[in-house]
C-alpha cells in the first residue's frame, strides 16, 4: 500500500541550493527548487494558483516561477521565513537599493554620525535574558547602529531587504555555533579570539545579496507576480488553489530541525516577543492528551509507548497536527487539483515512521487519490548530520538519507 519507487532523476547530484538559487539568508532543511520544477513539469502543471502551507524560505515559489506559475501564497509561523519570502519575491528598484547601500556604507563608518545618535542606540538593543552571554557589549552597540540606520529607511521594501542582511549578521556575530541549528555557545577560547568586524561583514554581505537578487531573482519580475505571505498557520479559508507544493517539517522542532532555535537571534532582533516559543507553536509543539491509534503508523507509536511514553506522546502529537493541517489544506484544493508533499521518514526509538504513507493515507481520507511516491537520495540538504534514534547519549546514526515525493490528486 502506497508503495514508493526510486527515481534517480530527482537525486540532482552535485546540485546545491546555494549554487542554483543563492539564498539571501540561510535557512535549515530548505527544499531543492529543482525537485518542484521537475515534478510540476511531469504533472504538466504550468498555470493556476499554488499554495505552500509551510513555506520556509520559499523554495516552492522558485519552482512555481520556473514553471510559469505567478500566483501563489505561503504560510509559516516563523517571522524570519516570511521575511525571506517577502524579500525574494518583492520587486525593488535596483538603483534606489544601491543608492541606499552607499548611504549606509557612508554612515556606518562615520564617527560624527555615530556620536550624534549614540545615546539612542540602547533602544535598538533587544531586551532579553542573558544577552551578554550571547553578544559582547561592543557587538551589541555595532548591531544597534546598523539597526538604527535600517529603521530610518523610508522605502519599506528596501528596508526589508537590508533588514534581512542585518538579521544574518546578527546571528553570525552571536556566540552560537553557526554550523548548528540548535543554540550552543562556542568555547571560551573561541570567544577570546572572536572576530568583531561586524561592519565589514554586513557591508560585504549586503553587496553580495544585491548581486544575488539582481542576477537570480529580478528576472522573474518581467511577469506580474501575485505573491502573498502570512505569518500564521494555514487553516481552512475561503480560498482555493490548483496545486499544493510543499516540504513540511519531518517531525516536531524540538527533536528534528529546530527552526525556532535557528531563527532565535533573527526574531529577537526583529522585536518578536515570542521568539523563544516558536518551536512550541509548530506542529507537535504541544502534546495532545491521546495517542494516535487510527493510522498507518499506529503500531509504531504503540511500540514507542512501551519504551518511552513521553516520547510516544510527542511523536503522536506531531502526526495529529499534521493530519489536521492536511484536512485544512485538502479543503482548499480545487477538484482535480494536486498535492505534492516532499518529506523524510524518521526513526524514533528504533521505530521507522512512514511519514510518506501517513500523508498519502491522510489525503485519501479527504477524497484524494494517491498517484505515486518517488524516493530520492539526499546529500545536498542543510540538515543535522546525525541524531540519536534511541535518545541515548553516545548512540548516533545518520539522519535521513532519503526523501519521498508524495503525489496525490483530488477526485
Amino acid at each position: 500500500m502506497y508503495n514508493s519507487y526510486y527515481n534517480n532523476k530527482y537525486d540532482f547530484k552535485n546540485i546545491t541550493y546555494s549554487k542554483s538559487f543563492p539564498n539571501l539568508h540561510k535557512y535549515p532543511a530548505a527544499m531543492l527548487p529543482q525537485i518542484g520544477v521537475e515534478i510540476l513539469k511531469e504533472l504538466n502543471i504550468n498555470s493556476g494558483k499554488l499554495l505552500d502551507p509551510y513555506c520556509g524560505s520559499g523554495s516552492s515559489f522558485i519552482s512555481a516561477l520556473e514553471s510559469n506559475i505567478f500566483d501563489f501564497e505561503g504560510y509559516d509561523y516563523n517571522p524570519l521565513a516570511i521575511l525571506i519570502c517577502k524579500v525574494k519575491f518583492t520587486k525593488v528598484n535596483i538603483d534606489e537599493l544601491i543608492k541606499e547601500y552607499n548611504l549606509i556604507k557612508e554612515n556606518i563608518y562615520n564617527d560624527k554620525y555615530f556620536y550624534s545618535i549614540k545615546d539612542e542606540l540602547e533602544n535598538y538593543i533587544p531586551k532579553f535574558k542573558n544577552i551578554d552571554y550571547w553578544y559582547s557589549k561592543n557587538i551589541q552597540i555595532k548591531l544597534a547602529l546598523i539597526k538604527y540606520i535600517i529603521f530610518n529607511i523610508k522605502n519599506n521594501d528596501i528596508k526589508n531587504f537590508v533588514l534581512l542582511t542585518f538579521l544574518d549578521t546578527a546571528r553570525t556575530f552571536s556566540y552560537t555555533r553557526n554550523n548548528e541549528f540548535k543554540l550552543y555557545r562556542i568555547k571560551i577560547d573561541d570567544i577570546l579570539d572572536f572576530d568583531e568586524d561586524v561592519y565589514s561583514y554586513f557591508i560585504n554581505r549586503l553587496s553580495n545579496n544585491i548581486e544575488f537578487y539582481k542576477n537570480y531573482y529580478y528576472k522573474y519580475f518581467k511577469n506580474k507576480i501575485n505573491a502573498l505571505f502570512y505569518n500564521e498557520a494555514f487553516y481552512k479559508k475561503n480560498k482555493y488553489f490548483d496545486v499544493v507544493l510543499t516540504s513540511p517539517p519531518y517531525g516536531d522542532s524540538r527533536t528534528t530541525v529546530a527552526y525556532g532555535q535557528f531563527s532565535f537571534f533573527a526574531n529577537i532582533w526583529l522585536g518578536n516577543d515570542e521568539a523563544r516559543k516558536i518551536d512550541n507553536m509548530l506542529m507537535g509543539g504541544k502534546n495532545k492528551k491521546q495517542l494516535l491509534n487510527d493510522s498507518i503508523i499506529a503500531e509504531q507509536i504503540y511500540n514507542i509507548d512501551k519504551i518511552d511514553s513521553k516520547r510516544a506522546f510527542e511523536v503522536s502529537s506531531f502526526y495529529i497536527d499534521l493530519r489536521d493541517s492536511i484536512k485544512a489544506v485538502s479543503s482548499s484544493i480545487n477538484d482535480g487539483g494536486y498535492a505534492v508533499y516532499i518529506v523524510g521518514n524518521r526513526i524514533v526509538k528504533n521505530e521507522y515512521l512512514n511519514t510518506d504513507k501517513f500523508i498519502a493515507e491522510s489525503f485519501e481520507r479527504e477524497n484524494f487519490k494517491h498517484l505515486f511516491t518517488y524516493r530520492r537520495n539526499i546529500k545536498n540538504k542543510r540538515m543535522p548530520l546525525k541524531n540519536s534514534p534511541t535518545n541515548k547519549k553516545g548512540l548516533l546514526s545518520n539522519t535521513m538519507t532519503e526523501e519521498f515525493i508524495v503525489v496525490l490528486r483530488k477526485t
